[in-house]
């Protein structure tokens, strides 16, 4: 058996192989019946302990269903693999116990394995999906760094052999199942953290090139995907109920609400990170002294209630609303939390036009770089989840025609074609 895992910064997904023929994923059990991903989410949960009385994290959907159903305390950790390229962030103390980044991943990868082994043989080696480029929030290039974190998660998940594979060249292997003649072909994955794109020659000739490695013309990535269309959201169409713009008074002075707070409500996984009495503290002074006091006290509700990934699921609705067409109701009402909003995908796409032309411009420097004109390229093949977003997929239908697109597999091309690279990799 062959397995190649997809960690990945919203979701994941692991799929095997045997030695003849396809690769398929391996479903997860959830109570709303089998998904072909798992949330990369972890809990941990005051009400869920062990013999000993340790709390026991749960993973993925059992973790989303104790965050929004459980009645005792509860930490939720979600994004942590966007922290991998940190050398700041070494871990955490959750409940008095400290996890290194590492064994958090690990928690997730330590499912995904067993999610495999499940009826069949144990996993002790397997190909696993990376970025082109792991870039850290800065803009430093941190491919060793976050590789190697990568493998000691992989340990401490009883992983002890592992062979990385990007992301779009494993997106590749799985589109090359429906082809029956040659083609040069441009993948383009759109992950939560990570756009990555690849040009590799695929089809029925791709053996006689010798090493796998030999049909790839070249590879490309930028540090921009979903999370950051997510940001734009909240950014423009949601912080201002919560106060952003707003002026308060200090020493006879008019001063604009604190940035660094709001940055925080635009990346979703650090709302937690606001829940400390000291910021908590500043907002009540704040709240005081602002123009709307009524924003404070939605924003220290959101805050206090723990509703950071409410508010990203309809923020995730909404994105998923403008691909489908041409506005949407952004509504979020939790109680005694209400944001109601329409947006249309005018608006979205002008917030978005930032990512757009960073995504663009990446393609247009694969192909430079490489010496590929766009007339050269037969197909396009666009997988991931913002590869649903129209504005996207036009950068490609502009630049090589809307007749050479395909699409697919957007959540689970990467785990098949993995596993697929699996085979190659430990078959002989």
């Amino acid at each position: 058996m062959f397995v190649g895992m997809d960690f990945g910064t919203t979701n994941s997904a692991v799929a095997v192989a045997g030695r003849e023929g396809g690769a398929e994923v391996v479903p997860f059990a959830t109570s709303g019946g089998p998904s072909s991903t798992l949330r990369s989410v972890l809990a941990f949960d005051g009400a869920h302990r062990d013999a000993g009385g340790r709390i026991l994290p749960l993973v993925g959907h059992q973790a989303i269903d104790a965050y929004l159903h459980g009645d005792g305390e509860c930490r939720f950790l979600q994004s942590f693999k966007s922290y991998l390229t940190s050398r700041s962030f070494t871990g955490t103390t959750i409940f008095g116990a400290n996890y290194t980044l590492e064994a958090l991943v690990a928690l997730i990868v330590g499912h995904l394995r067993r999610t495999a082994e499940d009826g069949r043989e144990p996993v002790r080696r397997v190909v696993a999906g990376r970025p082109v480029r792991f870039v850290a929030e800065g803009g430093e290039v941190e491919d060793d760094f976050a590789t190697g974190r990568l493998l000691d998660a992989f340990a401490k998940a009883g992983i002890n052999d592992v062979a990385f594979e990007f992301e779009p060249i494993a997106a590749a292997y799985y589109y090359e199942q429906s082809l029956t003649e040659d083609q040069t072909v441009l993948v383009a994955d759109f992950g939560g953290g990570t756009s990555d794109f690849c040009l590799v020659r695929l089809g029925p000739g791709r053996s006689r090139l010798g090493r796998p490695e030999d049909a790839i013309i070249g590879t490309a990535g930028v540090g921009i995907a979903g999370d950051a269309f997510d940001r734009r959201i909240v950014q423009h169409g949601v912080s201002e109920h919560f106060g952003k713009g707003t002026e308060y008074q200090a020493d006879g002075a008019t001063l604009p609400m604190p940035g660094w707070i709001f940055a925080k409500l635009e990346r979703w996984h650090h709302v937690s990170f606001l829940n400390t009495p000291r910021t908590l503290r500043l907002l009540h002074d704040l709240h005081r002294q602002v123009e709307h006091p009524e924003q404070i006290e939605q924003l220290l509700a959101l805050i206090e209630h723990n509703l950071g990934y409410h508010l990203y699921r309809a923020v995730e609705q909404a994105k998923l609303d403008l691909s489908r067409g041409g506005e949407a109701l952004f509504r979020f009402d939790h109680d005694p939390v209400i944001v109601e909003r329409r947006i249309t995908r005018t608006e979205f796409e002008s917030w978005i036009a930032p990512e757009l032309t960073a995504i663009e411009t990446c393609v247009e420097g694969l192909l430079e770089s490489t010496g590929t004109a766009a007339g050269k390229v037969d197909r396009v093949f666009l997988t991931g989840g913002s590869s649903l977003v129209p504005a996207v997929r036009a950068i490609f239908a502009r630049r090589f025609g809307e007749d050479k697109i395909s699409a697919g597999g957007e959540f689970i091309s990467v785990a098949t074609g993995l596993a697929q690279r699996a085979r190659e990799v430990f078959a002989a």
